[in-house]
C-alpha cells in the first residue's frame, strides 16, 4: 500500500528521532536503514523541502527534525514523500458513476481512509516509545519519556540477543 520510496523516508526519519537531536548524516543514515546513500540523499532533500528535516554542513553536520515528535505523525512523512490518493470519483470516468463509487472503488477508498487515519493518529514519539520487545531499526530498546516538548528524554538499554547454537 505504501510505496518503497515511503517505507525508507520513514525510517531515516525514525534513525534521526532516536539520535536524540543530535545531527545524523546521510552515510550513517544510509547505513543504519539500509538505503542505498545515493537514493537516500535525494530523498533527504525532499525531505529538507517538505520541511521535516533541516541539513547542517560541516564537522558535526548532518539531518536534524525540525518537527516535536510529539506532533509529527507517519501522515507527514507520507505527505511530504507521496501523498495518499483517496478515490474521488470513478477511476474509469463511468459518467453515470462519478462521485457515487461502486461497490469496489468505495471499498477500496474505505481501505485508503482507513489506513490514512491509522497514519494521521501515530505519531513518532508513539512508535518509538511502543512497549514491546523491539525498537524500530535498533538492537537496543529506546525508552522515550512521552512528555510534549522537544526535550523529550531518550534513554537505551541493551536488549539480550539470542545467541546461535554452536554446531558439534
Amino acid at each position: 500500500m505504501i510505496s518503497q520510496t515511503v517505507e525508507y523516508a520513514l525510517r531515516a526519519i525514525v534513525t534521526i528521532a532516536q539520535h536524540e537531536g543530535r545531527a545524523c548524516t546521510a552515510k550513517k543514515l544510509a547505513e543504519i536503514t539500509q538505503v542505498p546513500l545515493p537514493y537516500l540523499s535525494k530523498l533527504m532533500q525532499g525531505l529538507v523541502r517538505g520541511g521535516l528535516v533541516t541539513s547542517q554542513r560541516g564537522l558535526h553536520g548532518g539531518f536534524l527534525l525540525t518537527r516535536d515528535l510529539g506532533n509529527l505523525t507517519i501522515l507527514d512523512v507520507v505527505n511530504v514523500v507521496e501523498p495518499i490518493k483517496r478515490i474521488l470519483h470513478c477511476p474509469l470516468n463511468i459518467q453515470s458513476h462519478g462521485t457515487n463509487l461502486c461497490p469496489l472503488h468505495r471499498r477500496l477508498d474505505n481501505a485508503i481512509a482507513a489506513t490514512e487515519k491509522v497514519f494521521r493518529e501515530t505519531t513518532v514519539v508513539e512508535m518509538l516509545s511502543e512497549p514491546g520487545s523491539v525498537t524500530p531499526l535498533c538492537e537496543v530498546q529506546k525508552l522515550i519519556s512521552l512528555g510534549v516538548g522537544s526535550g523529550a528524554g531518550v534513554k537505551s538499554r541493551p536488549v539480550a540477543r539470542q545467541s546461535k547454537s554452536k554446531k558439534k
